[in-house]
């Protein structure tokens, strides 16, 4: 018989089991009735992978249907969300996909907080997928997925209108930047990429598969089809942007060759229609390809089109801001006639200089004697347009220059446009703390000093004159279609608005600048087109180097079709360095309209 230690130190054994086996019994009863549900989706989540199909974002066409922005099949690799992974796993996907291991462990780090695969590389070649492929076993948490690879069809074209794409941020996805889009997704990023994003992107698809513990699919479940998304049918027109833009790169080519304007490497181009906003053309220089920021841009990429000083990721037409010169004697002109200061018909004098402040007067000192509203402005006279300025005051040139539209933005459907500014003496005390002076009011009357306006904003300036005085909101997109080719809706725009300008007024603004393309006037040149072209144009001071050549024109001037705002930085004066550009807009508008032969004809003839 056991004695009686024996017999307490199993009593106390006994004891300890009922406890262990009370503990064990208690623990299975909670895993199984309390969370039960929750270890039973966990364990689903071992065998059962639910994957992402990228919806094919919307087609961009021309205002003819061509197409200029389509996708190409392609495939991205991700790695399945998990706690952790395999070092070795890591280290050889690394090798295979030639990207550092520190970056890959950044984009982990990155993607903690999300539930989606992390897309490590996209539009993968036929080669690497192989190489994928192959070694599946030893990386059971990479996945393949099918991506639509966003295409523009031709690089540069129209690139500042167009805008590029690319993998949403975490961090604009915390800022609330784009609305119901997860980590991986491909969004705007600028251009009307960005402005139609939530048209253009779809409704991305889902399926769901049984995989192994090796990461081998063992049976497919029910697939959610992507919804592409809507196509964009836009204003403008191929054949008139192509033409333009190689024209423009010859004509900065020509400027800087033959020493006339040595750093002429930048321009904004823009072509509306004055009578409903549409813009035909857009074009900034220089651009850049948006196919390099589709799958992330390179380093080496990036660095050269970043450490250009003429910035080609600025869409200069809505962004770049400059003193707007001579063409805004329009706004001058018409606060002089509006207001009674002076008759079409009174001459002024000009001797070289004002004689209220005799250090100011014309470029090169020219002496152009007694002038009439229309020569002074077919001839650009300063000293004439000094003494409006003199008569009307800062105060009523600020208003006219809003009538017209400046110091506010137009409502372009693109995202980034700036405001310009409108000289006024509140604005020389904010930026100088400075009295303002009448030589102040004498720069301003001749679009100087404190003015800088954007091409679009004189392009709404100018189609207000050629159509009568109706403002319009510019815009590049005509209309959003469906899949099919259906239109599903046409974008909201404000109507147009007839401003505070009388037609007696236009009527003097149109003929002086009908008079600056015939005889005697700065671009006369402009007479051997088959239309008649008004036009104006200007030099903007540059405080960095030689000045920008503007020139704006509409024509035909009996039916205004077409209004056409150029600028050449540091391309000097107006009519030799941005007249040519608008002049081959109208030459191929008429071209097109069948009032001159084809292009390929002339050069036939002159073989």
């Amino acid at each position: 018989m056991l004695n009686k230690h024996h017999m307490e130190r199993l009593h106390i054994m006994f004891v300890i089991c009922l406890v262990l086996f009370a503990v064990l019994i208690g623990r299975m009863a909670y895993l199984q009735l309390w969370r039960g549900d929750y270890y039973s989706q966990q364990a689903d989540g071992n065998r059962l992978r639910q994957s992402k199909i990228i919806a094919p974002r919307g087609l961009i066409v021309d205002s003819e249907g061509r197409e200029l922005v389509n996708n190409l099949p392609g495939y991205a690799v991700a790695l399945q969300k998990q706690s952790s992974y395999d070092p070795i796993m890591l280290q050889k996907l690394s090798e295979l996909l030639n990207i550092p291991l520190a970056d890959i462990n950044k984009q982990i780090q990155e993607s903690k907080n999300y539930y989606e695969p992390i897309r490590l590389k996209s539009n993968l070649s036929p080669e690497l997928v192989t190489k994928i492929e192959e070694n599946r076993r030893d990386m059971p948490d990479v996945l393949l997925e099918v991506q639509p690879i966003r295409n523009y069809l031709y690089k540069e074209f129209a690139v500042h209108a167009l805008g590029y794409v690319g993998e949403v941020s975490a961090y604009e996805i915390e800022q609330g930047l784009f609305k119901d889009v997860t980590q991986g997704s491909i969004v705007g990023k600028a251009g009307l990429e960005k402005s139609y994003d939530k048209y253009l992107r779809g409704e991305d698809g889902a399926f769901m598969e049984e995989v192994d513990v090796a990461g081998n699919v063992v049976k497919h479940f029910d697939t959610v089809q992507p919804v592409p998304g809507k196509n964009l049918k836009l204003t403008i027109n191929y054949d008139l942007q192509m033409t333009l833009e190689k024209f423009i790169d010859q004509h900065l080519a020509y400027l800087r060759s033959s020493g006339l304007a040595p750093n002429a490497r930048a321009a904004a181009v823009v072509a509306i229609d004055p009578r409903n906003g549409a813009v035909r053309a857009m074009v900034s220089r220089p651009g850049y390809d948006p196919n390099l920021f589709v799958q992330g841009i390179s380093f080496d990429d990036w660095n050269k089109i970043n450490d250009d000083p003429n910035y080609p990721m600025n869409n200069k037409v809505i962004t770049g801001e400059y003193p707007p010169g001579s063409t805004f004697k329009i706004v001058t002109g018409s606060a002089a006639f509006e207001l009674n200061k002076v008759r079409l018909d009174e001459m002024i004098y000009d001797g070289g200089f004002h004689p209220l402040v005799p250090t100011m007067g014309n470029a090169e000192g020219e002496v152009l004697g007694w002038l009439s509203f229309i020569k002074a402005l077919a001839m650009s006279d300063n000293v004439y347009f000094y003494e409006l300025g003199y008569r009307v005051g800062i105060d009523n040139i600020a208003k006219y220059a809003g009538i017209y539209g400046f110091g506010q933005p137009t409502g372009i459907d693109l995202v980034g446009e700036s405001t310009g500014l409108v000289a006024s003496k509140k604005v020389k005390w904010d930026i100088w703390h400075e009295d303002w002076r009448l030589g102040d009011t004498f720069n301003a009357a001749i679009g100087q000093g404190f003015n800088l306006a954007t091409p679009m904003q004189l392009a709404v300036m100018l189609s207000c004159v050629a159509n009568g005085g109706i403002r319009y909101q510019p815009y590049l997109v005509d209309s959003i279609l469906n899949a099919d080719g259906s239109r599903y809706m046409t974008p909201e725009r404000a109507a147009g608005k007839h401003i505070d300008i009388s037609q007696r007024t236009l009527d003097y603004m149109q003929q002086g600048m009908s008079a600056t393309t015939q005889e005697g006037g700065t671009a006369s040149y402009f007479q051997s087109l088959p239309r008649k072209v008004a036009g104006k144009t200007g030099t903007a001071e540059n405080s960095h180097g030689r000045d920008h050549g503007l020139f704006v024109a509409y024509g035909p001037v009996e039916n205004p079709e077409l209004v056409v705002v150029a600028i050449v930085e540091q391309g000097g004066f107006g009519t030799s360095a941005a007249g040519p550009i608008v002049y081959k807009v109208f030459e191929e508008h008429f071209r097109e309209e069948g009032l001159l032969p084809p292009e390929n004809a002339q050069d036939s003839k002159k073989d």
